[in-house]
């Protein structure tokens, strides 16, 4: 490599370092919103979610269609699969595929997508995509995300329905998980103790509450999942592109290193050859 070429390639590096600490200052910002959302929901959905499975413990389960899976439904799940529209973003979509590879059965699974890579993804795995709510504001297709599983769900045709996202953690990590939402016995099939459940006055009447507040807490929760989908993403992408960057600092400062090595090199050849065409000419005179 001449002086020539790494003078073009420090170039181009530099170019890619301007583009990667954009994106980065970009994903800060939006890091920040998304965070901020996630972390103010995680108290009223924690709180909502230990309520509600106070009330069931304490429900009968015909106040409910949603307490159980429909008489001879189907031998198959549906998935929520919720990924992220765009790519360098580290692994934060790799993680949610390879849980999938592992973990799903595609030959007993359907798939609602949400997020253009999984679609993708599922399409080369050779899955079955029974919708795909992919945009840039997937927040505003919750209620026919929910309305399409919830329908599919009460016909019979799936024997559950659940959720795969990236759960927000911290700016540095993020976690694939399968949360259950239907039916309502498997997701909350954990045992409470009599003292921790309390009494509950429902008024009017447990029949024509208890079936809107699941309906409603269902729906939320998609919505919840889409923040945290969206909170890791934007973390992940940050700190991508923030390795990025770094990445081409290091670059640059080995391309100058050797630009001034070869650069030296090229000085003292031309000095050598300056001092042998002196002495050369000596030598004759």
């Amino acid at each position: 490599m001449n002086l020539r070429q790494v003078r073009k390639k420090t170039k181009s590096v530099s170019n890619v370092k301007k583009i990667t600490r954009s994106m980065q200052l970009v994903s800060a910002i939006k890091m920040k919103k998304s965070q901020a959302a996630a972390i103010e929901a995680m108290p009223y959905q924690t709180h909502l979610e230990s309520m509600i499975k106070k009330i069931i413990s304490k429900s009968d389960s015909s106040h409910s269609l949603l307490f159980s899976s429909v008489k001879n439904a189907k031998d198959k799940d549906l998935v929520i699969f919720v990924t992220a529209n765009k790519g360098l973003c580290g692994a934060f979509n790799f993680n949610l595929f390879r849980f999938v590879g592992k973990q799903i059965d595609l030959d007993k699974t359907d798939f609602i997508v949400m997020g253009k890579r999984g679609v993708v993804f599922i399409l080369k795995m050779g899955g079955t995509i029974l919708a795909d709510f992919s945009s840039n504001t997937p927040i505003n297709n919750v209620s026919a995300v929910f309305n399409m599983s919830l329908e599919a769900f009460l016909k019979g045709a799936y024997r559950s329905v659940s959720v795969l996202y990236n759960k927000f953690i911290s700016t540095l990590h993020t976690e694939p998980v399968l949360e259950s939402l239907l039916p309502m016995q498997q997701r909350f099939e954990t045992k409470i103790e009599e003292k921790q459940t309390g009494n509950y006055l429902i008024e009017p009447s447990p029949k024509k509450i208890i079936d809107t507040l699941l309906r409603s807490y269902v729906e939320e929760k998609i919505r919840n999942v889409l923040i945290q989908n969206e909170a890791g993403e934007h973390s992940a992408r940050m700190v991508a592109m923030k390795n990025a960057t770094d990445n081409a600092n290091d670059i640059i400062y080995n391309l100058t290193l050797l630009g001034n090595k070869l650069r030296q090199e090229k000085i003292t050849n031309e000095l050598l050859d300056m001092v042998t065409a002196k002495e050369s000419v000596e030598v004759d005179a």
